[in-house]
């Protein structure tokens, strides 16, 4: 309460300012109007900022059930109920995260393409071994892509799941795909040490690379004396 002191026919004049409501989590003064009250049995009072803000990093370490972050206190925060106090935004991903939890992670499966990300859910069955997927080319029903629920990548046409895991992390782009189609089909072989490709159009399969290795063209193996023949051409 702020105290005046004036003149006005002789008397003392006192103005008062209305205290607002002091917020529990950041102890400031707000108006009611700025405050937010849990509900549900609880009695604890928040600005509708720390509400957000309580609310947003529990979503980020995927928390469904978000209680008040009143000391030893039951109540629970209701998604309808606050979606006047949170943005929209975060409410679709607290929405999303509560979805999750109602699957088990075996049941997951999530779009490979970073600027997706969506999860979807596996409805297909399996081989007679574990993870052995029968569904390998799928399309994002979110952002309509191709990719393969097997390995849970972008789609790699005409590369097995097997060939395209032996690939390293820089060869698995669309552009180092289609050469590796392109060598699949001209039966190019590929030095074990640099990585390039080489194609053999006569001789025997003793290769040396532009790098100086010597390799078996047929089986990719170091070249030796003792080295045989191969089965493959």
């Amino acid at each position: 309460m702020e105290i005046g002191k004036g003149v006005a026919g002789g008397a003392e004049s006192i103005v008062s300012d209305p205290v607002g409501v002091v917020c529990e989590i950041c102890a400031h003064s707000r108006d009611e109007a700025e405050m937010f009250s849990v509900g549900s049995g609880c009695s604890h009072s928040f600005c509708r900022d720390c509400i957000s803000n309580h609310v947003s990093t529990k979503v980020s370490d995927n928390v469904t059930v978000i209680k008040c972050p009143g000391l030893e206190c039951a109540g629970v925060f209701e998604i309808e109920y606050c979606r006047g106090v949170v943005p929209e935004d975060l409410a679709i991903r607290w929405e999303r995260v509560r979805c999750e939890a109602m699957f088990l992670e075996s049941q997951k499966l999530y779009c490979p393409f970073k600027d997706c990300s969506a999860m979807l859910i596996k409805d297909w069955d399996y081989g007679e071994n574990d993870g052995d997927c029968k569904v390998r080319e799928c399309e994002c029903p979110y952002c309509h892509r191709l990719f393969c629920a097997a390995c849970e990548v972008p789609w790699h046409a005409g590369v097995t799941c097997e060939e395209y895991l032996a690939l390293g992390e820089d060869e698995r782009g669309r552009e180092d795909l289609l050469v590796w189609e392109l060598a699949l089909a001209n039966k190019w072989g590929r030095c074990p040490r640099c990585k390039y490709y080489v194609e053999r159009t006569q001789g025997c399969p003793h290769i040396t690379c532009r790098c100086q290795f010597e390799f078996c063209y047929g089986c990719g193996a170091a070249w030796d004396d003792k080295h045989g023949g191969c089965a493959r051409d």
